[in-house]
């Protein structure tokens, strides 16, 4: 929680999921559509960028976003509950499809291993089956075992939390790029040098359906009889080449600040990414390797193929197969961690909306993540990895079902939400015309009806996708509907599921080695949940890279106050919880990182002073009080600050109105802020003391030093008529008698000097 990556972490991610797809896409297509293929990929791809940014209006308006939040938002709870079981099905097959492929390349290239073995009499007899034949590995059994311990390894890594597995998932897509740029040039040199022809152009008579792509259409003429079905037809069967755009929404809570601006930059590195690897690779593979062995021998492993009929001398090319299979491995297997962190993002959604129990969200005890849904994800995929044996095809078919209906649903969602809300969005998807002051979301209304028509095609031409992904969608809808309604017998008040959980850790004293924090850093208080308006100041205004924050709020212990913990217990009270909720959804929608701090309270100005001083803070923001005004309050903070023994640092005291105003307070000695009036009259007494002889050298500094060295002296001498002087002047209009009652204590001397009172826009 509130360990937010940046863009290229954010890219990273989702590529591990869609640029995976590049390794298997292109094999399961061309099998099930013809050698045209690779083109119907690289539409796909093209595609993509109008569904992502689909997903990026969508994040524009929830930081917490995603199908579910977005559909139940336009289409409410119903809906939102089936789109969401669809996802899942998605998500679960994400890990499996992407593992298992991972194995086939890992078995393909030690079975081949093998072979070569046996041929030059390496082999001891034991691996012989005979005289020069090797026995060979199981493909989709040993492909299963593989996926099974990548799993186990990705569900650790995230039990550990976001910072653990985006970090992996960076590190794949560098050593990926290396071998993305390689087999591109590689590539394009060697069709060159063949003169290579294009694969065949993505019209109906070159469209070669196999039997289970025909589903249930098989027997009947629609798919030949009308082109433009059998094009749609294609199209669908291409489609889990853009999967992974989910993960997207899912780890913009994540991002770092500016959220909008890294978001929009995650999406064109996703982009350019995926275009340039998924649609060339499958294009060039057709252009490069035979057809007599492309599908019957590299259909699950198209890259490989490719590796081994490049132009150039055997053993390069076999030490490059080898790297790409070591490079397969891995962005497949980071391809699991998508999942297990989508899926995660999802359920944690319908859990906060009081649709799976609350049990799922407590967090891990050491690592605070939410391990128990991370759990619940890995046994469904495992389970899914048993039950498919690690055929690549079944998984690839069912797959494409959740990939298609999740974009549909959030289209149709997106498009809702444009008429039920018409205000102004951080991004809109281009091309809308306005029509008598009504905006048509042509765009959007287009990027929908492609959505649609394709995920209904399927539902006729994908068999396998259609049954196991209804079955697999219904069960998990009954499961959130009965979860549902027993969560709401338990508790009546749905709302209260929206708390975050945390774990209270206990410290003897709060120093910034306790929190991890830089000297000079911001203290907030947060006192009401339904007003964060000095969080938002402060995140709005700071710098967190440079400049820690720390939400403060106080526990009143003894007198009048409930008493303290005991250490080991681990839970807040609802309204701390509730209070800190609010903090973390704050703190997500700048993207930006807060500590959370409770400690014990007497009286609540002085363990708010003691706390700034204990952490060096340079600022503390506060809310407006209700029962004070700003003066007022700041003067007991003043007060609070001025009993504490020395040494005590100095630090500002900002106050935030609801709507967003301040007021700063400066604490100690400090450099008042003098207005026009006063800065005109030290000017014109130094022009005209200056014009006598011998003061040629007189500065402003020395008018204010002798006219405050006047003043004490005065003071000193006649007390009641300087105090009656100073009340005059304050009531003459020159200035308001409110700013010279502001009674800030300071350190500055022992008489009670009273602080100057200025706003953002710098007015005393």
């Amino acid at each position: 929680m509130l360990t937010f990556i940046s863009f290229w972490r954010a890219a990273a991610v989702v590529l591990n999921d869609l640029g995976s797809s590049a390794f298997y896409a292109g094999g399961i297509a061309e099998e099930s559509v013809g050698k045209s293929a690779p083109w119907f990929i690289l539409g796909v791809m093209v595609f993509a960028f109008s569904v992502r940014k689909v997903y990026i209006e969508s994040c524009s308006m929830f930081t917490r976003g995603g199908v579910y939040r977005v559909v139940k938002e336009a289409l409410g709870g119903t809906f939102a509950k089936v789109s969401v079981s669809a996802l899942m099905f998605d998500y679960i097959l994400t890990g499996p499809i992407s593992g298992v492929s991972a194995g086939q390349y890992i078995t393909g290239l030690l079975n081949e291993l093998l072979q070569v073995g046996a041929i030059h009499n390496w082999l001891p007899p034991a691996l012989l089956q005979s005289a020069h034949a090797a026995r060979q590995l199981p493909v989709d059994g040993t492909s299963a075992v593989f996926c099974v311990l990548v799993t186990i390894f990705y569900w650790w890594e995230n039990i550990k939390g976001i910072k653990e597995s985006t970090g992996k998932a960076l590190e794949v897509m560098k050593i990926t790029t290396v071998m993305v740029v390689i087999i591109i040039v590689w590539g394009i040199y060697t069709a060159l040098s063949r003169h290579a022809s294009f694969p065949p152009p993505p019209i109906p008579s070159n469209l070669h359906f196999s039997h289970d792509a025909l589903g249930f259409l098989a027997g009947t003429h629609l798919a030949t009889t009308l082109g433009l079905f059998g094009i749609i037809m294609a199209f669908g069967h291409s489609v889990l080449a853009m999967s992974g755009e989910e993960t997207l929404a899912q780890v913009n809570r994540e991002i770092e600040h500016p959220k909008l601006k890294n978001l929009k930059r995650a999406a064109t590195v996703i982009a350019i990414y995926s275009f340039s690897f998924t649609g060339l690779v499958s294009l060039l593979a057709v252009m490069i390797i035979p057809d007599a062995v492309r599908i019957p021998i590299y259909r699950d492993n198209i890259i490989s193929g490719l590796a081994m009929y490049m132009a150039g001398p055997i053993t390069l090319r076999i030490i490059f197969r080898v790297f790409v299979v070591v490079v397969g491995f891995l962005i497949l297997s980071g391809a699991v961690n998508t999942s297990l962190l989508g899926s995660t993002g999802v359920l944690m959604r319908i859990a906060e909306d009081g649709v799976l129990s609350d049990w799922f969200r407590k967090p891990h005890r050491r690592f605070g993540t939410s391990y128990r849904i991370v759990n619940l994800v890995a046994v469904l995929q495992l389970f899914t990895i048993i039950v498919t044996r690690g055929n690549v095809i079944v998984l690839g078919e069912a797959y494409a079902f959740g990939v298609i209906w999740s974009f549909t649903f959030n289209a149709l969602a997106m498009l809702v939400l444009r008429w039920k809300y018409q205000g102004e969005r951080g991004w809109k998807v281009p091309i809308n015309l306005k029509i008598n002051g009504r905006e048509i979301p042509l765009g959007l209304l287009s990027v929908f009806c492609v959505l649609l028509t394709t995920a209904v095609t399927n539902l006729f031409t994908k068999s396998v996708a259609t049954v196991s992904g209804i079955v697999f969608s219904l069960v998990f809808f009954i499961i959130f509907t009965i979860s549902e309604r027993q969560n709401a017998r338990r508790q009546h008040d749905t709302a209260l599921q929206m708390k975050e959980h945390f774990q209270l850790e206990h410290e003897e004293d709060i120093g910034r080695e306790n929190l991890q924090i830089k000297r000079g850093g911001v203290l907030v208080t947060l006192s009401d949940p339904t007003r964060a308006s000095a969080l938002k100041w402060a995140l709005a205004r700071s710098n967190t890279d440079e400049q820690d924050i720390v939400v403060l709020t106080a526990r009143m212990v003894g007198t009048g106050g409930s008493e303290y913990l005991d250490p080991s217990e681990q839970s807040f009270s609802e309204h701390e919880q509730m209070l800190f909720t609010k903090a973390v959804s704050v703190a997500e929608s700048f993207g930006k990182h807060i500590s959370l701090l409770v400690v014990p309270a007497a009286e609540i100005f002085t363990a708010l002073v003691r706390t700034a001083v204990s952490l060096e803070v340079a600022l503390v923001v506060s809310g407006l009080a209700s029962t004070m005004t700003a003066t007022e309050q700041a003067y007991q903070i003043g007060h609070a600050w001025e009993i504490l023994p020395e040494p005590k640092q100095q630090f500002t005291y900002v106050i935030v109105t609801p709507d967003g105003q301040a007021q700063t307070f400066h604490l100690g000695a400090h450099a008042p802020t003098l207005n026009a009036d006063d800065v005109q009259l030290v000017h014109r007494l130094w022009l005209n003391i200056s014009r006598d002889p011998g003061f040629s050298e007189l500065h402003h500094s020395d008018i204010v030093t002798y006219a405050l060295t006047r003043l004490a002296s005065d003071y000193a001498r006649n007390k009641p008529e300087i105090l009656d002087e100073l009340r005059r002047t304050g009531c003459d209009g020159r200035r308001s008698v409110a700013t010279l009652r502001s009674p800030v204590p300071t350190a500055a001397a022992n008489m009670p000097m009273r602080a100057l009172r200025e706003n953002d826009r710098g007015d005393e």
